[in-house]
């Protein structure tokens, strides 16, 4: 079993920044994959981005390339989700999450993203 807690979210005027965090506790040895993903109102969850926690890579969806930047501190087992030129359509509940061998998906409960004009 993997825990998952979020911190970070907030309201934030277009074209700023703000950094999620997700920090993982539990069986931390079994996690391959960590990421984020986020659902705005009236639409289903998307990712935004992931990485592969035992070589580094990274994906990321394409209407945040360049803008937003996933990294993480694996001697604190947390990820981090780095949010540059955020735009009014960013605005979304935000989720972390993490895949643990044998491939089950573990979710942190939410954190709220808000972008104002």
């Amino acid at each position: 079993q993997v825990q998952l807690v979020e911190s970070g979210g907030g309201l934030v005027q277009a074209g700023g920044s703000l950094r999620l965090s997700c920090s993982a506790s539990g069986s931390i040895s079994r996690i391959y994959t960590m990421g984020w993903y986020r659902q705005a109102p009236g639409k289903q969850r998307e990712l935004v981005a992931r990485m592969n926690t035992k070589d580094g890579g990274t994906n990321y969806a394409d209407s945040v390339k360049g803008r937003f930047t996933i990294s993480r501190d694996s001697a604190n087992n947390t990820v981090y989700l780095q949010m540059n030129s955020l735009k009014l359509e960013d605005t979304a509940v935000y989720y972390c999450n993490a895949i643990a061998f044998p491939a089950r998906a573990n979710w942190g409960q939410g954190t709220q993203v808000t972008v104002s004009s």
